[in-house]
């Protein structure tokens, strides 16, 4: 194992960008704009070097979100991430990314980027939040109510954004058409 913190802990840095953002090539463009912050950090004054590029990783991916926020205000109907193909079967990564990532990313679609950020770390990284109000800048108690609201949203499913009664309809369509596709048995 090398020396190097980011270096240590990039397989962690990556899923907690992905988990945020949902897409792969823009976790990595997260981790590689945190490795060139992290190369110009005074080491001897992190205490805690996985604490601290946790911290660069949400704040990058924070800003990322606005930024993909503000490119999608276009874009119709419902925005779905990619899934995150690991495995070398290919049939059991498209099973895994359908029934879990597509499902997972689904749902923190409907959070906003601190809400996300928020429940990303600490459900499914169990951070504390101490650690969580550091990494993204707001007070422990303001952590604890974002995480609370986050909770609820999940449980609630409520969407972000309204979708209009035609877009519905796109939608159970489409959905129809891929239900089809899968069906059909090729020759």
């Amino acid at each position: 194992m090398t020396g190097d913190p980011f270096v240590a802990h990039r397989s962690l840095l990556f899923t907690v960008a992905y988990e945020m953002l949902g897409s792969a090539a823009d976790a990595e463009d997260v981790l590689q704009e945190a490795w060139l912050r992290w190369a110009g950090v005074d080491r001897s004054q992190v205490r805690d070097p996985r604490s601290y590029l946790i911290r660069i990783v949400t704040r990058q991916a924070l800003n990322r979100l606005r930024t993909l926020s503000r490119s999608r205000e276009d874009y119709v109907g419902e925005w779905l991430p990619e899934p995150l193909l690991t495995s070398p079967d290919v049939a059991e990564d498209v099973e895994l990314a359908e029934s879990v990532s597509i499902a997972m990313l689904t749902v923190l679609e409907t959070l906003g980027p601190a809400e996300r950020a928020v429940f990303v770390l600490r459900e499914v990284f169990e951070l504390p939040y101490g650690e969580i109000a550091k990494a993204i800048g707001k007070s422990v108690a303001a952590v604890r109510q974002i995480a609370r609201r986050a909770r609820e949203h999940v449980t609630a499913r409520r969407p972000r954004v309204q979708v209009s009664r035609s877009e519905q309809q796109a939608g159970s369509t489409l959905a129809a058409f891929a239900a089809k596709c899968r069906s059909r048995e090729d020759p």
